[in-house]
């Protein structure tokens, strides 16, 4: 694969939503540390599955947008691979199954820790994952794809990963995936905030299409004052003031609802898309470190 190809499949997958991904294994394999039942390998294997999974809703996106006419020539975010004609759409579809599939293989690997269950876990993930913008249904369209992200990025990935690890889920577990599965979700936000008019163009009935830029910026704001308030809940659960780490990214997270609110240009937008999914990412490092603390 030549350089140029390698930077489309790379773009493809969005990096910047993939700590939607990585935030949750993180959170839920630190509490699981702190229960005294790390596995590396469980951990591994989770973190495997939730990136899979993640690139091949990406790319489930990238085809099914093209193939609905939300992605034209008209929309200001970045490129989509399938939309400026880089990729194929059969073949998007091709990496789309082939990265599915991938999922499962290593999905199957923690039945050796979960349990059976697990399979009915993993199949539910990669089928919401493909009908977010696929099928007769599709999430995104219906406008709901914040309750998709937020239920399976947040607490299906922390309870699971834990689970798998611990053997058991507590409400530790499910808490913790509160405030992953609202940061999460917040990145999707900024995305179709972003995207508003060509989405209700193309009849892709997101919650900012339904009710509005001001509405998501109100939904935007409680995620982020329900994530900071986690801490001082675990706190008052005798886990430690070290769970307070997060607050400290009080500051950041002022600033971000700022920027939404005052952005005028799809090119700030896109700064805060990224911007976003970093400080999901340094939330569940902090969170992470100070249940380890």
């Amino acid at each position: 694969m030549g350089e140029s190809a390698a930077r489309i499949w790379i773009g493809a997958a969005r990096p910047r939503t993939l700590p939607a991904a990585i935030a949750p294994v993180l959170v839920g394999s630190a509490l699981a540390w702190q229960s005294g039942a790390f596995h590396p390998v469980a951990a591994g294997l989770c973190l495997g599955f939730a990136l899979l999974v993640q690139i091949g809703t990406n790319f489930a996106n990238d085809y099914y947008d093209f193939i609905r006419g939300a992605d034209t020539a008209e929309r200001v975010g970045p490129q989509r691979a399938v939309a400026a004609g880089l990729v194929r759409p059969e073949t998007m579809r091709r990496a789309m199954v082939a990265v599915f599939v991938a999922s499962f293989g290593v999905g199957l690997g923690l039945i050796a820790w979960g349990g059976p269950w697990l399979l009915g876990v993993g199949v539910a993930s990669i089928a919401c994952g493909i009908c977010y913008t696929g099928g007769p249904w599709p999430l995104a369209y219906l406008g709901l794809g914040d309750i998709f992200v937020f239920i399976f990025f947040g607490l299906v990935a922390v309870g699971g990963t834990y689970f798998v690890q611990v053997g058991r889920l507590t409400a530790d577990a499910v808490l913790a995936g509160v405030p992953v599965g609202l940061l999460a979700a917040n990145i999707l936000v900024v995305n179709n905030y972003r995207d508003v008019e060509t989405d209700a163009v193309a009849n892709k009935r997101t919650l900012v299409v339904r009710f509005g830029r001001a509405a998501a910026r109100a939904q935007f704001n409680l995620s982020l004052l329900v994530a900071f308030a986690i801490p001082v809940v675990f706190v008052a659960r005798g886990l430690g003031a070290g769970c307070l780490l997060p607050i400290l990214l009080g500051p950041l997270g002022w600033v971000h609802s700022r920027r939404l609110r005052e952005s005028k240009a799809a090119g700030e937008l896109i700064q805060l898309l990224g911007a976003t999914g970093k400080f999901l990412a340094l939330y569940a490092i902090l969170f992470a470190g100070g249940l380890l603390l």
